[in-house]
């Protein structure tokens, strides 16, 4: 399955930048996005490098995840795919 980064999670005055928000072409309610829970998603750089994150949770009523990173990722990846397993 494959996604594409939102935006950065982002609080009242914070960016949390290795918790991104994700949108997925086919999915369109909130219950069909909590069934993602806990997957694995995969972002690779350019250079090849991949970085690791995992479902948290949904995000709004619309289909969107959450998902936590291992570490930060830059603003580039923004517009970008991931993959989720």
């Amino acid at each position: 399955m494959e996604g594409t980064i939102s935006n950065f999670r982002l609080g009242g005055n914070t960016q949390y930048p290795n918790e991104l928000i994700i949108v997925i072409k086919d999915i369109n309610s909130k219950e069909e996005a909590d069934k993602l829970t806990s997957k694995k998603v995969i972002w690779t750089t350019p250079t090849g490098k991949e970085i690791l994150g995992k479902v948290t949770k949904a995000h709004g009523n619309k289909g969107a995840i959450r998902v936590k990173f291992e570490k930060g990722l830059p603003g580039q990846a923004i517009g970008s795919k991931v993959k989720i397993q």
